[in-house]
């Protein structure tokens, strides 16, 4: 894909692009598709999905008390728990506000970890990188933040987004509509967002603005940005997803380079299908 050049602008060091369609097919790819790159937050949607297995092979349920006093696996999720940022101490009641929390993905893996009797890293990786073929993808540390990746096996996980083969489709899509709706809250480098609705892992753009998504992208947009530089998104809207890896921290240059990446990107694909 011709958008997909625009990477070659940006102000970073290595960068890789691909756009996967909603069939699972690749449209396009730029860069080193191989290059491993430090995922930051990126890291969230895996661990979320792991979660969403174990609820699926009855290891743990949605509901059940996980995280601080009146906290269930699924506020923890939905960065609804009432954990702070990053350290495990309790700032608002559970399902009050919109509170993004590393704590919160921290407390999740721990929870699964006991109820699996297996680290969380390894469960990652049996329940979902290995069924994807996402070799050259690890977690070394927190399921909210250390997660290693590449664009080429990002896009087989942004395939399963679109058609799941790991999980029932019913699970996905409560996976990606709003989880507690109504909450206000933070989005990192995006500042207060009056809602700030969150899926079960996954960011959901609705009509959030300022975003790190395109002025085009669908408000049933979803997926994640991380602090090193990285997004992954998925607009069933156009029937596509995109994954952008890059070696420079999260600032003012992604704010006002992705935007256009992806605007590109669906300008382009929307052509394609005229």
């Amino acid at each position: 894909m011709e958008s997909l050049r625009i990477i070659e602008n940006w102000p970073v060091d290595h960068a890789a692009a691909a756009v996967v369609r909603a069939d699972g097919t690749v449209a396009g790819t730029h860069g080193d598709t191989g290059r491993r790159f430090a995922l930051a937050s990126v890291t969230k949607p895996l661990a979320a999905y792991a979660a969403l297995v174990a609820v699926e092979e009855g290891a743990i349920e949605l509901d059940e008390p996980a995280g601080p006093e009146g906290s269930t696996v699924r506020h923890l999720l939905a960065h609804a728990s009432g954990l702070a940022f990053d350290e495990a101490r309790t700032m608002a009641a559970p399902g009050t506000r919109r509170l993004y929390s590393n704590a919160g993905f921290d407390a999740l893996g721990d929870h699964i970890a006991k109820a699996t009797d297996i680290p969380f890293a390894e469960y990652l990786r049996q329940a979902v990188l290995e069924p994807l073929g996402m070799a050259s993808t690890d977690l070394p540390g927190s399921p909210a933040k250390d997660g290693v990746s590449t664009v080429a096996d990002l896009a087989l996980f942004a395939a399963e987004l679109q058609r799941p083969r790991l999980l029932a489709a019913a699970t996905v899509a409560e996976a990606t509509t709003v989880a507690f709706p109504g909450l206000t809250g933070v989005l990192p480098g995006y500042g207060h967002q009056r809602p700030n609705d969150w899926g079960l892992g996954f960011e959901i753009r609705d009509g959030k603005a300022p975003h790190w998504t395109g002025a085009t992208s669908s408000p049933r947009t979803f997926g994640h940005f991380g602090q090193s530089g990285t997004f992954l998104w998925v607009d069933p809207a156009a029937g596509a997803a995109c994954v952008a890896l890059t070696d420079r921290a999260f600032g003012p240059w992604a704010i006002e380079a992705w935007p256009p990446l992806t605007d590109a990107v669906l300008t382009e694909l929307a052509q394609g299908a005229a």
